[in-house]
């Protein structure tokens, strides 16, 4: 089992961070327009502007912590399978940081592994995250004359026990800190890594699958009526990304409390630690509110749970059903299973018009 996570680099030096940052940049090449020998002096250029502030950044936090949490997370579900009776070896690997998904790849090989799941650890779908990760996993294992049976799990947002887990964790973030979600005064505010709008135009659901799972999550806290949504988007290439980003919301909402929700994480990262607790914090707290920040669930063991649980319906039931699974309907690739391909949601508002 192949367990993926974007990665960030280990240390805040500025070769790694610039390299880091080209390979980011070259994935989502097609975002641009550009011949294949532009695209990498493009992915250079891009890097190259922006390392020296992520480096300030991993410097601030102390270095990312997602690497760390993100090995743990595939240990654990090592131990917890292993404990439901299942012979299974766990692989970590990193989209963009090592060890990469082709060097598991040829490690599972040369182990001898006959049968292959791969779980991006992303429970929001998206197509640069989830699809990106498990298609490069299926070309690894082609580009290596390697024919496993391969099988992926996809989005799992939708999965009760994950909804509940994160409930759970921002009730008890508020309990503890003394906050009234139904307080007028204070708002349930969810921040959510923003993605190109040009990938929801080929039809990735991503955008539904937030607007469905933001909403799933107040109406349990009871607050489905008072709840606001605003995405981290980047601004490295002149590109439509969803909207609205979380300073213009933020800007109009008339609370005085925020309790930021950084929901589309499962690991502390730089997108957290600074993106938030620093540049957003200092942003509320200019503006005279109140910043309070639920931290990741990461070690909580139900997330654990969750995935063991995926992985086991998929490798326990019928082809047919894989447990009430459904074939992914962002990737291409058959054999990936997700919480999301039965249901069809309403039309995304960033769908592109119909001729």
């Amino acid at each position: 089992m192949l367990t993926v996570n974007f990665g960030e680099p280990d240390e805040p030096a500025l070769e790694q961070v610039q390299a880091y940052l080209e390979r980011i940049f070259l994935q989502n090449v097609d975002l641009e327009s550009h011949r294949a020998e532009a695209a990498v002096t493009r992915a250079r250029q891009l890097a190259a502007a922006r390392a020296p502030g992520l480096v300030e950044d991993y410097r601030a936090i102390g270095g990312s912590p997602l690497n760390a949490q993100a090995d743990a997370q595939a240990a654990a579900l090592q131990r917890t399978l292993e404990g439901r009776g299942w012979s299974v070896r766990t692989y970590s690997a990193f989209q963009f940081t090592a060890p990469s998904i082709a060097d598991r790849i040829e490690r599972a090989r040369d182990e001898g592994v006959e049968r292959l799941i791969v779980v991006p650890v992303y429970p929001l779908c998206g197509q640069s995250t989830t699809v990106a990760a498990l298609s490069r996993a299926w070309e690894a294992a082609r580009a290596r004359d390697w024919a496993p049976r391969f099988e992926g799990i996809a989005g799992w947002h939708h999965a009760p026990a994950y909804v509940s887990l994160r409930v759970d964790n921002i009730r008890g973030f508020a309990d503890a800190r003394g906050l009234d979600l139904n307080d007028p005064d204070t708002l349930l505010y969810f921040s959510v890594h923003g993605t190109p709008i040009k990938y929801l135009h080929e039809g990735n659901r991503y955008d539904r699958y937030v607007e469905e799972h933001t909403r799933d999550i107040a109406t349990r806290l009871g607050v489905a009526e008072r709840y606001a949504v605003g995405f981290q988007n980047h601004t490295n290439r002149k590109i439509d990304w969803t909207q609205p980003d979380n300073e213009d919301r933020i800007a109009k909402l008339p609370e005085r409390r925020l309790v930021v929700v950084p929901i589309a994480f499962v690991h502390e990262q730089s997108e957290t630690l600074a993106e938030l607790d620093r540049e957003l914090r200092a942003f509320i707290e200019g503006s005279g509110k109140e910043y309070h920040r639920v931290p990741v669930p990461h070690s909580d063991p139900r997330l654990i749970d969750v995935l063991a649980e995926l992985v086991t319906r998929v490798v326990s039931a019928p082809a047919t059903s894989r447990g009430g699974l459904q074939p992914c309907r962002c990737s291409r690739l058959g054999g990936t299973w997700c919480t999301n391909g039965a249901r069809d949601l309403p039309p995304s508002p960033y769908a592109p018009p119909t001729v």
